[in-house]
């Protein structure tokens, strides 16, 4: 068993023994890049820009440095790994139709940290640079926090005969966490890679990646996803 997922193990796994070993079709898999937008993730347009203005700036910089340091290179490397080997890469990201929001989720109309106005063809809307959709790989809008809840997301995948969803982007405990179990109530099996996720903060991300982990999905790192596939191809 991957030594991430014996990491993650909680309150209601700790006597159960290992799980049964991941198996992996990679012809029935895509990969879900989650929220890797410029307004999330960039340090100088967007929330950062609230961030720094409301004098919270310092308690955002290890979220930041997690996303620059960890989660897009990563994310970058399985993203390249996805496409050499002709396994699909699919995208879901926060963007309403309506310039006025009114088609949002109540979710992201509640005043606080969610209340998210996204016009989906705003540069805050896309994803960044180092991660943004090639060709005709799916991008998928929604108003909700998970990709599934309110799109055609697992119509579309189902279609291409997908089983697998591996799990990306931010945030941890929210989006991804609320994407993870969409998917799972949908039958599909999902394996998060948690060195390709973050939350605000690390005690948030390992929480809520024990909470998921066994029961809603796997919980694997990039590299070990990597040696997952390849040893299926």
């Amino acid at each position: 068993m991957a030594a991430t997922t014996r990491k993650y193990v909680s309150f209601y796994y700790a006597t159960a023994g290992d799980p049964p070993e991941v198996k992996i079709d990679p012809r029935r898999t895509c990969m879900l890049v989650v929220d890797m937008q410029n307004e999330f993730v960039l340090r100088d347009f967007g929330e950062a820009l609230g961030f720094k203005k409301n004098g919270e700036w310092d308690r955002w910089v290890p979220f930041h440095d997690r996303l620059d340091d960890v989660v897009i290179p990563n994310t970058k490397k399985l993203i390249e790994f996805m496409r050499k080997n002709g396994i699909e890469v699919t995208y879901g990201r926060i963007a309403c139709l309506k310039e006025t929001g009114e088609d949002r989720c109540i979710v992201q109309k509640t005043p606080g940290w969610n209340n998210m106005l996204i016009p989906v063809n705003s540069y805050a809307a896309q994803m960044v640079d180092e991660l943004k959709p090639m060709g005709d790989e799916i991008v998928v809008n929604k108003t909700t926090d998970s990709v599934v809840t309110g799109t055609n997301y697992a119509t579309l995948i189902r279609n291409m005969d997908i089983e697998t969803v591996i799990v990306t982007g931010i945030v941890t405990d929210q989006c991804v966490a609320s994407t993870v179990r969409s998917l799972a109530d949908h039958g599909f099996k999902v394996i998060v890679a948690e060195d390709c996720c973050a939350a605000a903060t690390m005690e948030l991300h390992d929480a809520e990646l024990t909470i998921m982990n066994n029961i809603y999905c796997t919980v694997m790192s990039s590299d070990e996803i990597i040696e997952l596939i390849k040893n299926n191809l």
